[in-house]
């Protein structure tokens, strides 16, 4: 691929943006068979568009065609030439809305402005050109032909992002259907792996889609427990929203018109799912139900009126919505968030020109962050002026470079390989992937400190991103310096939409210290999977336990750090530590490491205790607070004698409290023999609770030195500014 330059001028220049272009996709969507590189460029003062392209094909003029976008029904002939040039004269009014065919003997190449700033991993659909079903017969075709429906597409390095513009005319994407989302009559969009969708208007309403489903592989489709990594953002659904889904799945700023009763959409009675997260949205006609699902963290959701429950098994957590359902042992509903900012997005303003909108900053928020009429409080900026529009190829070097030139950095759908970690280092710079985005360590020994490193800076925000390692590194992500002390809470950073993997693809053997550390003051977590993958591509079993090496998910240093949604699996040692003042968790699900080959190589707290607790706050921590919380015993991978002592270990002092635990044992012979600080009961006997542990009589844990990262063996471009 060859690499992009944007230049921006005034308003009388040209941009001018170099990338590839690949063969036309029909609405059946063809076999891609040759690339063919071109380049377009708009003269804004003329209002003209130029076309160039090397020479393909034997003999013969190019034909020129054009249409409204890329699978426009309608493309209209505009020039015919024996030359490698052509420039229109008279393209539509907007520039976005050409797109130009150049054909010769059967080949065709697409040319547009659009393909040259986001590359062929982001696909654009427009309803003034396109039928109904146009669009969702290609992302279904994806979904069935390149094995993102399937168990192969768990593991493809493949990503994309799938755009919607702004309905027109009363216009919608919806071609039609009845019945729940999973039935063939449904017509529904089927969303695989590492796939996202993106409504451009102002509003979730601006872009109406018909119905949407992710289908389980497992179990017949019976289990979603697998179902990892999509997500969507932006868009009305008018007829049934099933999202069948678990970790690494978010449903953002949705308008849900209708939907069927269950939201995984094949039931309560033979469905099982470990999700999920959804967060601003609103539904208008119908109260869901997530039967099925073992937990769910729904935050600043608005509801039909009613307070019944809506289905889950051991831990629904629903923050600052609209009518959540009552109370009880398994749902804990929480009047407000306290402090928020959502995540940043694409959209099209009304110049037509793509710019992403930054949400600001809100305190104890009931709801969502927009209106009918009202995208929001926030701030937006031009993409192709305040930001780097990266692509799949793209080194560590351009981004970090981009970076310190003031740039914020866009993520289009790819698989980032990477020599050096990316350095966020000025205040309020941005990074936001796409389509599961994936920031990936290589094999190299140019790069064993970790895949991002943000330095201690107010209004930083990391979002929409998946870490990989493919490499032994100290962090996957690094959040300030050790030590820093700076006070963010006039412009806290906020961390938005993350993953990090920790196996699951590569063969080699590694060792990642921890996952994320976050050492800044005033950080906001929002949806978190933090994943010592427990399956992947490459055999399991003990091997896995000396191959993936990982002692922690997450270690907070820093004081006043709050986070939404914490999924934390896997790890080696303590999967949450938590040494930080002022804390707080709202949701946190984690499952131990099946793999533990025997106790004594899974014991704490110098070997007097057996395994690690999940959730582990310091004896020298004074004051904390979490609620939701859930750790449940898998531990197959064993000689069978594999126990762990607590799910929850804090220390009893009068400002730590933790509420509404849940611990039970899904499958394995062992067990979490207490809930908290050797209280609550053992898994042997089903689930246990403990409604709060608030300076109990449990058993104080041993005070500990831990073993933390330090920043000895940093290279000096990972040193703090």
């Amino acid at each position: 691929m060859s690499k992009k330059v944007i230049s921006v001028f005034t308003a009388f220049a040209f941009i001018l943006i170099l990338c590839s272009f690949v063969i036309s996709y029909s609405t059946d969507v063809k076999k891609l068979e040759n690339r063919v590189e071109g380049k377009i460029v708009y003269n804004k003062k003329k209002h003209s568009i130029s076309l160039s392209w090397p020479a393909f094909g034997s003999s013969g003029n190019y034909e020129i065609t054009r249409g409204g976008s890329r699978l426009a029904s309608d493309f209209v002939p505009v020039g015919s030439t024996s030359k490698l040039t052509f420039t229109d004269t008279k393209p539509s009014a907007d520039k976005y809305e050409n797109y130009y065919k150049v054909t010769r003997n059967g080949i065709t190449i697409i040319l547009s402005l659009e393909s040259q700033i986001f590359g062929d991993s982001m696909y654009f659909y427009d309803r003034k050109y396109e039928k109904a079903e146009t669009a969702r017969k290609e992302i279904n075709s994806h979904f069935g032909t390149i094995g993102l429906g399937g168990p192969n597409g768990e593991w493809t390095t493949k990503r994309q992002a799938y755009y919607f513009k702004a309905n027109v005319n009363g216009q919608t994407y919806d071609p039609g259907g009845s019945g729940s989302a999973s039935s063939a009559a449904a017509n529904s969009i089927e969303l695989g792996f590492y796939s996202h969708i993106g409504g451009l208007g102002k509003l979730p309403g601006d872009v109406k889609l018909g119905s949407v489903f992710t289908r389980p592989h497992l179990s017949g489709g019976a289990n979603a427990t697998c179902t990892f990594w999509r997500s969507m953002e932006n868009v009305a659904v008018m007829r049934d929203f099933a999202w069948t889904v678990s970790q690494s799945t978010s449903a953002r700023r949705m308008l849900i018109e209708s939907t069927s009763k269950y939201i995984s959409d094949v039931g309560s009675d033979n469905f099982w799912g470990s999700g999920g997260f959804i967060a601003d949205t609103h539904y208008t006609s119908s109260r869901p139900n997530w039967g099925g699902q073992q937990q769910w963290y729904t935050r600043n959701a608005v509801f039909p009126s009613g307070s019944g429950a809506m289905g889950g098994s051991y831990n629904m957590v629903w923050q600052g919505c609209v009518n959540p359902p009552q109370a009880d042992d398994a749902n804990s509903p929480i009047s407000s968030t306290p402090v928020i900012r959502e995540k940043p997005f694409l959209f099209i303003d009304k110049d037509g020109e793509y710019k992403v909108f930054v949400p600001a900053w809100q305190k104890d928020r009931v709801g969502v962050s927009w209106s009918s009429t009202d995208m929001g409080d926030g701030k937006i900026q031009d993409l192709l002026t305040d930001w780097y529009v990266a692509k799949e190829g793209d080194t560590d070097v351009e981004i970090n470079t981009a970076l310190k030139s003031g740039k914020n950095i866009f993520f289009t759908p790819g698989h980032y390989a990477l020599n050096a970690p990316i350095q966020v280092n000025r205040k309020d710079a941005i990074l936001l992937g796409a389509g599961i985005a994936s920031v990936t360590l290589e094999p190299t020994e140019k790069n064993i400190w970790g895949c991002i490193y943000a330095d201690d800076k107010d209004g930083i925000i990391i979002a929409g991103l998946l870490m990989d390692s493919f490499n032994s590194t100290t962090y996957q992500v690094r959040i300030g310096n050790e030590g820093a002390n700076t006070d963010h809470a006039a412009n806290p950073i906020l961390l938005t939409d993350i993953t990090c993997r920790v196996g699951g693809v590569q063969s080699k053997n590694i060792q990642i210290h921890t996952s994320m550390q976050i050492n800044s003051n005033n950080v906001v977590g929002d949806h978190f999977w933090l994943w010592r993958a427990d399956h992947g591509s490459q055999p399991g079993g003990d091997a896995r336990w000396v191959r993936d090496r990982a002692k922690n998910g997450l270690i907070v240093t820093g004081d006043d750090v709050t986070i939404y949604a914490l999924f934390a699996e896997h790890y080696q040692e303590y999967e949450v530590l938590w040494l930080g003042e002022r804390g707080r968790t709202y949701f946190f699900q984690n499952e131990p490491p099946y793999d533990a080959p025997n106790q004594a190589s899974w014991s704490s707290q110098g070997s007097r205790v057996d395994g690690y607790a999940a959730f582990k706050v310091a004896n020298t921590v004074k004051e904390h607070q979490s609620i939701g919380m859930g750790s449940y015993a898998v531990l197959t991978g064993t000689d069978g004698n594999v126990n762990k002592k607590n799910g929850f270990e804090i220390p009893n002092s009068p400002n730590v409290k933790l509420e509404k635990m849940c611990t039970t044992r899904f499958a394995g012979s062992g067990n979490i023999q207490n809930v908290i600080n050797g209280i609550g009961g053992s898994t042997a006997t089903g689930v246990k609770r403990v409604a709060l542990y608030n300076n109990g009589k449990g058993i104080q844990p041993y005070d500990e030195v831990f073993d933390l990262p330090n920043s000895e063996s940093y290279p000096a471009k990972v040193q703090p500014n």
